[in-house]
């Protein structure tokens, strides 16, 4: 770049974008990179505060601001997003289908830590819909050293930053559980609140099956689905400690490898998850508070299960961190803590 006068500007290249703010009308770029300045637009510049202007003056190992935020563009997409116009140096990324988000995190921080280089996104392992912007790239100098960015491609590797997996439409089950409800004694509020989150995802649902607290019958209902063909089953109470909540035993005799029974997660921390020996279907053990409670671990783990993601206790454990719902009078969720 080379620094002149505006007044000595005319027929020159501009090198950068030129922002006009003024407050509550307009904020855009009034005069793009590469635009040649006329004489009209000496006093355009003069009353945005432009006395002076960088011009072009492309260098052998360096990279303008737009040039840069493509090559980490680059580094970034993936199937399923596409690329807003590059605006002011940068370009952000915006989700093309609904789905979870997935960030290599590790390899995220590596590039930040470069310096001068700047990767923004939204939080790993959350739903995303269609038109959402997940994440903006850009270079912090109007000019930086190629041999930076070179770096950062190094830092990536051959497999892009982000991942959206689409959600499957998958067909759930519901085994509700409990003497109480199986007898009339009380009328079952979980049900619904589980069809609801199911629903939200476009779930199929097949249908749900109330036992009382017998493990022979929990199972065989479990089983029942898993014929059906369901994809997830969804089976509510009897998920605490007391000697008459049977649900976790009759899972794992349904024929199911137990992944995790309780998670580092409030409200949740009663949570099972297992996989069906047939057809690896996920089973969910959700406790109470998934019915009184705005947000739980099940909002946490049911995206990632309806995009096809194999949850290990490894992911499980990890939920901790941000694990505490504050359980806030109007919830925010997703636009909070909860989770990340």
């Amino acid at each position: 770049m080379k620094l002149i006068k505006t007044t000595d500007a005319v027929g020159h290249v501009l090198c950068h974008d030129l922002t006009r703010i003024v407050k509550g009308v307009i904020k855009d770029a009034v005069f793009r990179k590469g635009h040649i300045i006329t004489e009209e637009d000496i006093p355009v510049l003069l009353s945005m505060g432009k006395d002076h202007l960088y011009i072009w003056e492309k260098k052998e190992g360096m990279l303008h601001e737009n040039e840069a935020a493509e090559i980490l563009y680059n580094i970034c997409k993936n199937d399923h997003m596409t690329p807003t116009p590059v605006k002011e140096g940068k370009i952000e990324l915006v989700a093309a289908e609904d789905g979870l988000l997935k960030i290599d995190v590790e390899r995220l921080n590596a590039i930040n830590a470069l310096g001068d280089i700047m990767i923004a996104t939204r939080h790993s392992n959350f739903p995303v819909k269609k038109g959402d912007k997940i994440a903006g790239t850009r270079v912090v100098p109007l000019i930086i050293e190629k041999e930076k960015l070179d770096k950062a491609v190094e830092l990536a590797g051959d497999k892009p930053l982000m991942e959206i997996l689409p959600f499957k439409h998958k067909k759930a089950g519901v085994v509700t559980t409990g003497n109480e409800v199986f007898h009339g004694r009380i009328k079952d509020t979980f049900g619904p609140v589980v069809f609801q989150k199911l629903r939200e995802y476009d779930a199929e649902i097949l249908g749900q099956t109330i036992c009382d607290d017998n493990p022979e019958r929990i199972s065989k209902a479990i089983n029942d689905f898993i014929e059906a063909g369901a994809d997830i089953i969804c089976c509510t109470g009897g998920m605490s400690v007391d000697p008459d909540d049977t649900t976790p035993s009759a899972i794992k005799k349904s024929g199911a490898e137990i992944v995790s029974y309780g998670a580092p997660v409030l409200p949740g921390a009663m949570f099972l998850l297992a996989y069906h020996e047939k057809g690896h279907v996920p089973i969910v053990g959700l406790p109470g508070c998934v019915m009184y409670a705005k947000r739980t671990i099940f909002d946490l783990v049911l995206p990632r299960i309806m995009a096809d993601e194999t949850l290990t206790p490894h992911d499980l454990a990890l939920l901790g961190h941000g694990g505490l719902c504050l359980n806030c009078t109007t919830c925010h969720f997703p636009n909070c803590g909860f989770g990340k």
